[in-house]
């Protein structure tokens, strides 16, 4: 082989490695990505919870990491390869790359919505928890026996269908006895409201659950 062939086999080599580089350095995106949003998901889980009122932040990072190594180790290889289908020029790592950071990405999105849905829930449900309480606590007020209505200013309420049905108890004036109703906050304010025996809250609880 000549010097000029020699020149232009290790040029190519050169070129060609240096394009494979550039690739490289084009699609790594998905690692750095995936430790931001793992750190971005556990913030937006603990001010919007998903699910339930609270969420610690170590919690919150755990579910963000699961859900991001689950979505990158199931979908970045088949969504990759339809991406390579339109775009032929990649090389399959970059696609896998590029498409396992989407899905880190949505991922993110995806908990920001169901954390925004979720909150409009809870906020209403506490609404309506506080509007069952004062409901409660007027109907004891005005209708319950003496020794009960001297701690209607100590309601305990808890929730039968978050959003629509609570029950309410107040202690006796000795304490050793309760005296409950159950509140539809559905209904009108007259007819929302009736008596529900004298078992406290924490027994009903227990066997409601």
């Amino acid at each position: 082989m000549d010097e000029d062939n020699i020149g232009i086999s290790l040029s190519k080599m050169e070129s060609g490695w240096l394009q494979r580089v550039r690739w490289r350095r084009r699609g790594a995106w998905l690692w750095p990505v995936f430790v931001v949003a793992t750190f971005a998901d556990a913030v937006l889980e603990h001010l919007r919870p998903p699910a339930g009122v609270t969420q610690s932040v170590a919690s919150a990072a755990l579910v963000g990491l699961v859900l991001n190594l689950l979505a990158v180790l199931l979908l970045s290889r088949p969504l990759g390869a339809l991406l390579r289908r339109l775009r032929g020029d990649l090389p399959s790592v970059v696609a896998r790359n590029y498409a396992g950071t989407a899905v880190v990405l949505a991922v993110s999105v995806g908990l920001l919505a169901a954390g925004l849905a979720h909150h409009s829930s809870v906020v209403a449900n506490a609404q309506a928890l506080r509007d069952a309480t004062i409901r409660a606590e007027a109907w004891i007020g005005d209708r319950a026996p003496a020794e009960f209505r001297d701690h209607v200013n100590m309601p305990d309420t808890f929730a039968i269908v978050p959003g629509s049905i609570y029950r309410t108890c107040v202690p006796s004036r000795d304490f050793t006895r309760s005296y409950c109703v159950v509140v539809r906050t559905e209904l009108p304010f007259d007819r929302s409201v009736r008596p529900d025996g004298h078992t406290p809250n924490a027994i009903f609880a227990r066997g409601a659950g």
